[in-house]
């Protein structure tokens, strides 16, 4: 049976130089009326979170939330599901640093609605760390059975003279799956007028 998994490998897939009829087939059979356009699986396990909190299913809705393996992708995504490829509607999260990058992609591919997409300060993580603030991040490290990992990592020369911020930031992206596994924790941690502008804005618009 067609789900929104297999529409979102299809596109992975086309996007990669494969076929693409798998995906128009699926897109119309669904049928998906938009994208959320991530640039990678962590930000997908916080939007899929926060949607969960807030007892919604996206691909119930005809939402389709698709990390793109990096933010130089989003053009080509783009092209592929925008205006020129399966005229569906975009969204997503980019972060500051990378604003002009989508804009240029997205204005090549003839997605012109790049207002679609919510703007993180550094990157998600760096949100919903300030969100909930350090104390409450490294308590939830200790929870997860992290604290010793954590501690020997801010011993490291490379991680003094930094704000304990930016240590958690570039913690949570020092093993694989962690960015991922703590995408989730963090979201459910979170009071919930506490969320991200961004993440909170990116829900509330689809």
């Amino acid at each position: 049976m067609a789900d929104m998994g297999s529409f979102r490998e299809a596109v992975t897939v086309w996007a990669a130089g494969g076929p693409g009829n798998p995906a128009h087939e699926l897109a119309a059979r669904l049928p998906v009326r938009t994208v959320v356009l991530l640039e990678g699986p962590s930000d997908d396990a916080a939007v899929n979170a926060l949607a969960a909190r807030r007892g919604r299913n996206l691909a119930a809705e005809g939402v389709c939330v698709l990390p793109m393996g990096g933010a130089m992708n989003v053009g080509r995504f783009a092209g592929l599901l925008g205006p020129n490829g399966l005229g569906l509607r975009l969204t997503g999260l980019c972060d500051e640093g990378e604003r002009r990058y989508y804009a240029r992609g997205l204005e090549r591919a003839g997605a012109t609605e790049a207002g679609g997409f919510f703007v993180c300060a550094a990157d998600l993580e760096d949100e919903l760390i300030r969100a909930l603030g350090t104390a409450r991040v490294e308590e939830l490290v200790r929870a997860e059975g992290d604290l010793r990992a954590l501690q020997t990592f801010l011993h490291q020369p490379a991680q003094q003279g930094r704000t304990s911020q930016q240590q958690l930031r570039r913690f949570l992206g020092t093993k694989k799956g962690r960015k991922i596994r703590y995408g989730r924790v963090l979201v459910d941690a979170l009071d919930s007028d506490r969320v991200p502008a961004p993440l909170d804005g990116l829900l509330d618009s689809l």
